[in-house]
């Protein structure tokens, strides 16, 4: 008995449903009101919100020893949140990398997301440097050239706070 291989696709959506039907179904939450649970979890969301705006306000306002870390270990923190952003990253830009190595057709989508949740990571990942920091506006004083009798003196390219901002500027550009 021979197989009958049709050139046509199988419907995608089954059940009878027209293209209205299927948009209706994923509009109903975003057009109704929102429920009392959904509130309530909204709320709770924002409040974790305003505390991670006060713990980081108080951060930048006291300094890093608020953290309350040894000197020996003080860049633990930050540079393993730096780290894990930048791989997040990483992983964006290698799934992009991968689909358009291999040429896939149906790619643009993932791509998007893909791309966009890379350039996310990379601007989370430019938080934690001026975290490190602690209060800004003394670090700034340390990462910009400063103004001498013999030109300008430039920072430590010694630092990592420095290679931090070359990695992320090069890794923004590159992506966006």
């Amino acid at each position: 008995m021979s197989v009958i291989d049709s050139s046509i696709r199988h419907p995608l959506v089954t059940g009878g449903k027209t293209y209205s039907d299927v948009t209706a179904d994923i509009c109903r939450p975003l057009e109704n009101k929102p429920s009392r649970s959904w509130w309530v979890g909204f709320i709770i969301s924002f409040f974790c919100l305003m505390i991670l705006f006060a713990t980081l306000f108080y951060t930048v306002w006291t300094g890093i020893g608020v953290w309350n870390i040894n000197k020996s270990v003080m860049w633990g923190w930050d540079i393993t949140n730096f780290v894990f952003w930048i791989g997040i990253g990483h992983a964006g830009t290698l799934i992009s990398a991968i689909l358009l190595l291999f040429r896939q057709k149906w790619r643009m989508s993932i791509n998007r997301s893909a791309e966009a949740m890379t350039i996310f990571a990379v601007l989370c990942a430019a938080i934690f440097p001026f975290f490190h920091m602690g209060r800004i506006w003394v670090g700034c004083y340390w990462v910009f050239p400063l103004p001498n009798a013999f030109g300008s003196l430039w920072v430590n390219f010694n630092s990592p706070l420095l290679w931090d901002v070359f990695a992320i500027s090069t890794y923004f550009s590159v992506s966006l």
